[in-house]
């Protein structure tokens, strides 16, 4: 796997590139994995390509799925919903983590603070007792790191770069100013 660019990030955010790297590159068996904000923003995948494409999907309208990129979010964020919705039905207390197993491969979502979720899809041929222990080690090490401003910088890093620079422009001249 290629490391995603962190150019440019802060040393948290380039820690948590690290621990999912390390993730996907330990433990056999895992296609993807996502970091996931609590209203459903991809902010951190193990696949540079899905980082890119979550920036085209984002300045790009379609109908219907934006495309691979925010996949593996849209069913995390889904799965993670509707598994604390029935928690919360239940009265069962919170939701730890959920396991759906299919033939061809399973998928992991995993709690990891402020209600984002860390999402894992892996071949039908993992170890599924490794990838939840190797999950728990990743929530434990990013779960404290993973605060309001180091969630804005990860979505920041995914905006298209038209609007990033066009804001700052726009920010940096001064109000009343003749030209």
């Amino acid at each position: 796997m290629t490391a995603p660019s962190t150019f440019g990030l802060s040393s948290e955010a380039r820690n948590l590139h690290w621990l999912l790297t390390n993730l996907v590159e330990e433990v056999p068996g895992i296609r993807s994995v996502a970091v996931v904000s609590s209203d459903g923003l991809l902010l951190l995948s193990s696949d540079p390509g899905r980082n890119e494409e979550a920036r085209q999907a984002r300045e790009t309208p379609r109908a219907g799925p934006r495309g691979s990129a925010a996949d593996l979010a849209t069913v995390v964020s889904g799965v993670g919903s509707l598994t604390v919705g029935a928690a919360r039905l239940m009265d069962f207390g919170p939701v730890k983590h959920t396991m759906v197993a299919m033939d061809e491969g399973s998928l992991f979502v995993m709690s990891i603070s402020d209600g984002s979720l860390l999402g894992v899809h892996g071949s039908a041929e993992c170890d599924m007792s490794v990838v939840a222990y190797h999950m728990a080690l990743f929530v434990g090490r990013a779960g404290h790191v993973l605060t309001p401003e180091l969630r804005s910088e990860l979505r920041k890093s995914l905006e298209p770069e038209s609007s990033v620079s066009s804001v700052s422009s726009v920010s940096s001249e001064p109000t009343g100013s003749a030209r």
